[in-house]
């Protein structure tokens, strides 16, 4: 770690799961100034104010955290908002953080950059050999905008400037400060908020769409932010070992995946549900199965902490205090 803890550090998306974590896991390694903003106070997608606001501040250091983010209803209801708003977004953050001189700057992804059918575990390498999964095409084409804006960034501007832009790209993420809408929600959250209503109120059955035979990765939040804080600073000749000019982007997984049906039964024993778990098969499953090739970031050191069951119950007692967005 640097010995600098004074370095301004801007992170953007403070508000949301990620970028909640990632001011956590900073504030508990000692750092000291460390800036934010929320939506109110700059609009992310407004050019003028991202520029004014990083010729304000200067800062060393950037996590782009922010992003317009939701499951499968969400994606499939406002594709439109969700291609612009996280082009705009990323567009602002990355060109302003050049302009005003800032050396660092980590890029958050999503696994559903890669394509639906690809070979499993997901392999970096695997970026844009196939078809997008249809639900999330317009969140996805724009995260891997946003994967190839830092690597240009780097190729035009790293010997000259000292850029050193680097993209990491979670599995499904999960635990405080979640979003738990009832229809614009992933699906850890969502079956929380399901498992917990039914116990609630003691109904007898819970009903799962899809057919519950999707596999998916789940990784605890604080895990990611950890990986994103060693990813950034680990020193670039241990990077650059990794990545290559035109493919620089890191997966952070948790290295093993379930099937939907036993993450609902586990999800439901957390919470002390006991009635029973149904499936409806004609709502989308969405991709068959997503698991990470993490072996990249294993090797440079990093492995994850918090398995599924304790994070799980981590997150459903977060959900009870109230830390989540409805």
């Amino acid at each position: 770690m640097p010995s600098d803890l004074n370095q301004k550090i801007y992170v953007a998306g403070h508000r949301g799961m990620v970028g909640s974590a990632i001011v956590r896991n900073l504030n508990a390694q000692g750092y000291l100034n460390i800036v934010t903003r929320t939506h109110s106070e700059l609009d992310l997608t407004n050019q003028a104010a991202v520029k004014a606001f990083f010729e304000q501040e200067k800062p060393d250091q950037v996590y782009l955290a922010a992003a317009k983010v939701g499951g499968i209803h969400a994606n499939n209801t406002y594709p439109a908002e969700f291609i612009y708003d996280n082009l705009m977004v990323q567009n602002n953050v990355i060109h302003q953080a050049f302009v005003s001189g800032v050396k660092k700057l980590l890029f958050l992804g999503s696994s559903c950059i890669y394509p639906k059918m690809v070979p499993q575990p997901m392999s970096e390498d695997a970026l844009l050999t196939g078809k997008l999964e249809a639900t999330n095409e317009p969140y996805a084409v724009a995260k891997i905008a946003g994967i190839k804006m830092c690597e240009s960034y780097n190729r035009q501007y790293g010997q000259s400037h000292g850029v050193d832009y680097r993209s990491v790209m979670p599995t499904n993420l999960y635990g405080p400060g979640d979003n738990y809408h009832p229809e614009n929600s992933h699906v850890i959250p969502a079956l929380i908020r399901r498992f917990h209503e039914a116990k609630e109120s003691g109904a007898p059955e819970v009903v799962i769409w899809g057919t519950g035979t999707p596999m998916r990765e789940f990784l605890y939040v604080d895990d990611m932010a950890a990986a994103s804080i060693f990813v950034m600073e680990l020193n670039k000749v241990s990077y650059d070992k990794q990545v290559e000019p035109m493919q620089n982007h890191i997966n952070v997984g948790y290295g093993s995946d379930v099937t939907i049906t036993d993450l609902a039964k586990t999800v439901a024993k957390v919470i002390g549900y006991q009635g029973e778990i149904l499936f409806d098969p004609s709502k989308p499953d969405g991709t068959p199965k997503k698991l990470m090739d993490s072996s990249r970031l294993n090797r440079m050191g990093w492995q994850p902490k918090v398995a599924l069951v304790e994070g799980l119950a981590i997150a459903y007692q977060e959900f009870l205090r109230g830390n989540q967005r409805a």
